[in-house]
């Protein structure tokens, strides 16, 4: 029999990986923070997954973080800034034989979470795939993307692959993950918080291109001085492809903000900045840019942490 994959973090990832899961008939519960909300979600009996305009409910069962059931594979799918405490609520229930998938945006909170269970196997990932909550409970399927999976620390594919393949979730098994992640980590440097100082999708940041070019320039010497020469290649290039497939979107920072949500800023900008005074770099440009997001974030009242 398969493994039960618990899935801690029912936002828009989270839900989607839950959802397919479920439809291939997979085992598959949902790990909710307390027994209120536990309730709201069986009151409404399961998952949404809306795909192509179809909508179709999942009766994925429902659990709270302190049950005591051992969990063998979890998929964290929560804020990079909520990692811990939602890694912490389920640790009674974490052993040796664990496995977590880490599915955060930015660099910090992995090896965080590693240093908080430090007795089972953690997972990195990384993924392209556009989703959005429309309402409690209800996923919309955005966007077709790819996820990287990778373990710096044990190199060999899990067998578990297996489910994601057959549950429809494109992935590739990476010996790299850390290249992947850095090189994400830099195009969201390069994007997000630029849509969020002027306002604007994706593609409105086609007016800013001298902006973005220099902040490009500052992460492409920042990734060579970490050792990450793979994800530093052809950057602005990218960068550049980037904002223009994803012209009509909104990043996922703007969005945070747009619904008065806390930002990653410290797992994005604040890392980068980090990692470079570390490093002895030079890079005014994104200090600048992370100073300005703070500014704005207190402005408006939201956490710049």
């Amino acid at each position: 029999m398969s493994t039960t994959w618990h899935v801690l973090g029912a936002g828009s990832l989270g839900t989607l990986w839950a959802a397919r899961l479920a439809r291939a008939g997979l085992p598959v519960r949902l790990v909710l923070r307390n027994e209120e909300r536990l309730q709201a979600y069986r009151a409404v009996g399961g998952l949404t997954l809306v795909e192509q305009g179809q909508a179709q409910c999942y009766p994925v069962p429902g659990e709270t973080a302190h049950s005591p059931e051992p969990i063998k594979r979890l998929l964290l799918a929560c804020k990079a800034y909520d990692a811990v405490a939602a890694v912490s609520s389920v640790a009674h229930r974490l052993s040796a034989d664990s496995e977590l998938i880490l599915l955060q945006n930015g660099l910090g909170s992995q090896d965080a979470v590693a240093q908080c269970a430090p007795l089972a196997r953690c997972i990195s990932a990384s993924s392209t795939e556009g989703a959005f909550r429309d309402g409690d409970w209800r996923v919309v399927f955005a966007g077709h993307g790819f996820t990287w999976l990778g373990d710096p620390a044990h190199p060999v594919a899990p067998f578990w692959l297996d489910d994601l393949a057959i549950a429809g979730i494109p992935h590739e098994w990476s010996a790299d993950i850390l290249t992947r992640l850095w090189r994400k980590l830099a195009l969201n440097c390069a994007i997000n918080p630029l849509t969020v100082l002027h306002h604007c999708n994706n593609g409105g940041l086609q007016a800013h291109r001298c902006e973005v070019a220099t902040l490009c320039a500052e992460l492409t010497d920042l990734l060579e001085r970490c050792g990450q020469p793979s994800a530093a290649e052809d950057l602005q290039p990218e960068v550049e492809r980037v904002i223009q497939a994803t012209a009509v979107n909104y990043s996922s920072m703007y969005q945070d903000v747009s619904h008065r949500r806390r930002t990653e800023i410290s797992y994005l900008l604040g890392h980068a900045c980090k990692a470079a005074r570390r490093h002895e770099l030079a890079v005014p440009h994104l200090e600048q840019v992370r100073q300005r997001l703070i500014a704005h974030l207190e402005n408006l009242g939201l956490p710049s942490d």
